[in-house]
């Protein structure tokens, strides 16, 4: 997702770096740009709009998209993807699941709803049932603009029986985070009465157990940030390692690309991405 203020400031270093991994990388705004490209929503910019602009997203997806991808991922024009990570945990899974991926968080939805910035996944059959089913029974999807994105979207899924999936590694820490990589990192940076800690659907952990050696996502990440991660994760290499993970796949023991290529859409903020051998992304 993305908005017209956000165009150059955000959304086209969103396409420099990561989207340029995506298959297809479609930003969603109230204005077109051809450039990007921006697709124009006929929606209201704003943040209490934000809920009827993801409807109008994954409604435009449904219709002009639903066959070029398998999976569906939203994400903000401030939040860096790793998109190989991203395949390498929707690998073990199908399209047909009724099933979605992100930060799973806890309150107001029984089975938990994923975090809106650090973006979330949808499978094919997902998107199907929210767009097909959902959107089309107010008494169990909320119809109007307002309303809160993540939250509302949690309340639509589960009430067509669409679940919210472990997106944690092997050794149980979390791939998308909601904040810049500093804030997890760090131990004692988060305030503990911060509802950061009340929200996660499995306990939080600070220092470096916080994050997946195969993360995915991470959110508040401006610009320059998103150059630096080009570098340190695309480029920067201690000479003489083979592996410095103990992850599945990473590092240069890295599986073949032909093992984690699938159709995958993502939404960016206000964007929307097709990935790599098949993932599009909306920002």
């Amino acid at each position: 997702m993305t908005s017209p203020q956000s165009v150059r400031s955000k959304a086209q270093h969103v396409k420099a770096t990561w989207g340029s991994r995506c298959n297809m990388l479609l930003f969603m705004s109230s204005e077109a740009d051809r450039r990007l490209p921006i697709i124009s929503l006929n929606v209201s910019e704003g943040y209490k709009n934000l809920w009827g602009k993801t409807q109008a997203a994954f409604s435009y997806i449904h219709r002009y998209h639903r066959d070029d991808a398998e999976w569906f991922l939203k994400v903000d024009d401030d939040t860096y993807v790793i998109m190989e990570n991203l395949r390498l945990l929707l690998r073990q899974h199908q399209p047909h699941e009724p099933i979605y991926f992100g930060r799973r968080f806890r309150p107001y939805v029984r089975q938990g709803y994923m975090s809106g910035g650090a973006g979330y996944v949808l499978s094919r059959e997902a998107l199907d049932r929210f767009v097909t089913l959902a959107m089309r029974n107010p008494r169990q999807c909320r119809r109007d603009v307002v309303g809160t994105e993540d939250v509302e979207m949690g309340r639509c899924l589960a009430s067509v029986d669409v679940a919210a999936g472990d997106s944690r590694d092997e050794h149980g820490r979390e791939r998308f985070h909601p904040f810049e990589p500093s804030l997890h990192l760090i131990r004692s940076v988060i305030p503990r009465d911060n509802w950061f800690w009340q929200y996660n659907y499995y306990p939080a952990r600070e220092g470096p157990e916080c994050c997946s050696d195969s993360s995915i996502s991470f959110h508040y990440i401006r610009p320059d940030q998103m150059y630096t991660f080009e570098y340190f994760v695309y480029h920067l290499r201690p000479f003489g390692t083979i592996s410095v993970s103990n992850s599945s796949a990473v590092g240069d023991e890295r599986l073949p690309a032909s093992q984690l290529t699938m159709k995958v859409a993502t939404a960016a903020g206000n964007a929307a991405v097709t990935n790599a051998s098949y993932v599009k992304a909306a920002s």
